[in-house]
């Protein structure tokens, strides 16, 4: 179908900017949906310089390679987290480290300047974590009650309300990678959260099969339920393996360890049937980019990042213009 393939920066983030436009244009990709770290996009700069952003774009031009989407992971988890992780210090700068209301204030005022720089850079879309209060409960015990969840996901309307406002505002669109850790982590937590928004369209899906394919969710049922909110599709594989020892949850083993009940794979090595969510996208009408997320700490990410190219060209077919039993007809 020709969809526009990019590769999130993300996990290239160790790099510098220009070396990774030269690395995957050589690679033959379309573009990059930019993260918003390392140096590879500054969103305050972004929103307030014109002669940053006029850079940026001078340097994707430089390489034949278009962007579409920001990813501003990072700052967006800071913003629903609940209080005392002492993880968040190591997204936020470290002048903050410990104070978690200013935590919280930085993350927030980053995504603001995130939908100015999305808009700045001619961005439709930004791709992003919320955060979650509650996500330590999501094991039951000591028992959670309604009222406990329910507290969590109006903290996360009360947060996140404002920076949606901004983000209608610049005309950008917002979509949650459904996540482990986020406040909307598999199919019922993402209808909750729908509904607790009221259907707001500012706030949709980066549709991620790889975390939905390890806890047992059906990712192309997700995307047919949810399609009309789902506005950029992440290429990225996951692969089950509970071989009698390993665990579902991980058992707080590093990723990469073979040991792990699962781990992320380059796309085609895991379980996730990218045909079926291809035919579900072509379903919907969806015409935004396919997005490689690269991880898979088993593998050399230069031929990983080749293949899954390889991978998503030959698997993003159009739909058929015509009944293929028409022919038959007299």
């Amino acid at each position: 179908m020709a969809r526009n393939v990019t590769i999130f920066t993300g996990q290239w983030a160790d790099l510098p900017f220009e070396e990774v436009c030269k690395i995957i244009s050589e690679m033959g990709y379309d573009g990059l949906e930019i993260a918003c770290w390392g140096d590879h996009m500054d969103v305050k700069k972004a929103a307030t310089d014109p002669a940053y952003v006029k850079d940026r774009l001078a340097t994707l031009k430089k390489y034949n390679l278009g962007c579409w989407a920001l990813g501003n992971h990072l700052a967006g988890q800071c913003v629903g987290d609940a209080f005392g992780d002492p993880r968040l210090a190591g997204f936020a700068p470290k002048a903050l480290a410990g104070d978690d209301e200013a935590i919280r204030a930085w993350g927030i005022e980053q995504m603001k300047y995130t939908a100015q720089a999305a808009k700045n850079m001619g961005c439709y879309v930004v791709t992003g974590f919320m955060g979650s209060p509650i996500w330590k409960y999501f094991y039951s015990f000591p028992a959670n009650t309604p009222e406990l969840i329910e507290e969590g996901y109006q903290e996360i309307l009360r947060l996140w309300t404002p920076i949606l406002d901004e983000f209608d505002k610049q005309g950008v669109k917002f979509a949650l990678e459904v996540h482990p850790s986020e406040i909307a982590y598999d199919y019922y937590s993402t209808k909750k959260l729908f509904e607790v928004f009221g259907g707001r369209k500012t706030l949709g899906i980066n549709f991620d099969p790889s975390h939905l394919q390890w806890q047992g969710v059906d990712p192309a049922l997700f995307f047919r339920d949810f399609a009309d909110s789902i506005y950029h599709i992440h290429i990225k594989d996951s692969v089950v393996k509970l071989d009698g020892r390993s665990g579902i949850l991980g058992s707080h083993l590093m990723f990469g360890d073979l040991r792990r009940g699962w781990n992320f794979v380059s796309p085609g090595h895991g379980d996730v049937n990218f045909d079926m969510i291809i035919r579900e996208a072509n379903a919907a009408g969806y015409q935004g980019p396919l997005s490689v997320e690269w991880e898979d700490n088993g593998m050399d990410r230069l031929f990983g990042a080749r293949e899954a190219l390889e991978l998503v060209r030959r698997i993003d077919f159009a739909p058929s213009t015509i009944d293929f039993d028409g022919a038959m007809e007299n």
